[in-house]
């Protein structure tokens, strides 16, 4: 069983939690995800199933999508309202939605990681020291927002909602925290759903519950090779398929399609067989992403 497995994450489960559970379901240990979800959130789970698993950590789009609620004139010690939550009193009933949208930076800013993560700090995970009450000074991380919009906002209670576009290892709860500040008001993350992850959308997940249902689940499974189409693709013929799965660095020069950076490859007839990139005037294997059971003798 290998592939892709499109979960939607329900509030309250960490994503290792997930991972637990479908390894009973699925009878497999071999399991990982892209793009960890805190409890509270909901949302595109990635899970990759068997050798797609060696995907993880070189997926060309690494954009995350989200809605998120949040509430003003308050401060939380974890930045969302799962934690201990303090009124600030200060006003925002002057604010609008478009002076929100301004305080949100937009493009590469930096970001402080929270106490209440999974970052590790000299071999220590923050939120283990944050449990202990301890708070340590964190190194800033540059992240990238591409696009941020405040779709509603009531300015007699605070809340509203953002929809927010941005890279990998933003955190959105951080983000509307920024903001609070930034507004001179405070502000906490209410609720959070991610409507998309490294290219899939929530119309092509399925829940928990569906997957245990389901008598072949391996039916629910979507080709490793999907997260791979955006980009360039590299067809080989029968001969430089097997030299190429043997490997054999290919010269540039005699392929039919030009290779002038990261690519998908295809074999004949084998179908996707994983990355590459030019080195040197060769093709040479990025990540071989075809099981090895039906590798090329």
């Amino acid at each position: 069983m290998n592939g892709i497995l499109l979960i939607d994450k329900p509030a309250g489960w960490t994503s290792f939690d997930v991972i637990g559970k479908l390894r009973g379901v699925l009878h497999m240990r071999r399991l990982g995800h892209a793009g960890t979800l805190d409890p509270m959130a909901t949302g595109v789970l990635p899970v990759f199933v068997g050798y797609a698993t060696r995907a993880c950590g070189i997926l060309p789009d690494e954009r995350k999508a989200y809605t998120a609620q949040f509430r003003l004139g308050c401060v939380s010690n974890t930045q969302d309202s799962t934690g201990s939550v303090q009124e600030t009193g200060v006003s925002f009933s002057h604010l609008t939605a478009q002076d929100i949208e301004h305080a949100v930076p937009t493009g590469e800013t930096a970001q402080i990681p929270p106490m209440y993560s999974a970052v590790k700090v000299g071999g220590k995970k923050l939120y283990e020291l944050a449990r202990r009450g301890e708070e340590i000074e964190r190194a800033p991380r540059t992240v990238y927002i591409e696009r941020v919009q405040c779709i509603a906002f009531d300015a007699l209670t605070g809340c509203g909602t953002l929809e927010v576009l941005c890279g990998k290892g933003t955190y959105v709860r951080t983000l509307l925290h920024d903001m609070g500040q930034a507004l001179g008001c405070g502000a906490v993350m209410t609720g959070l759903r991610r409507d998309m992850a490294c290219g899939f959308s929530l119309a092509s997940c399925h829940t928990l519950e569906a997957v245990q249902a389901c008598e072949d689940p391996e039916k629910l499974l979507i080709p490793i090779e999907r997260a791979f189409e955006s980009l360039p693709r590299v067809r080989l013929s029968a001969g430089e398929t097997k030299r190429y799965r043997n490997g054999v660095k290919l010269p540039l020069e005699t392929l039919d399609a030009p290779c002038h950076g990261r690519c998908s490859v295809y074999g004949t007839p084998d179908g996707f067989l994983g990355t590459a990139v030019p080195s040197e005037g060769f093709l040479r294997i990025e990540r071989n992403l075809c099981p090895p059971q039906e590798a090329c003798t």
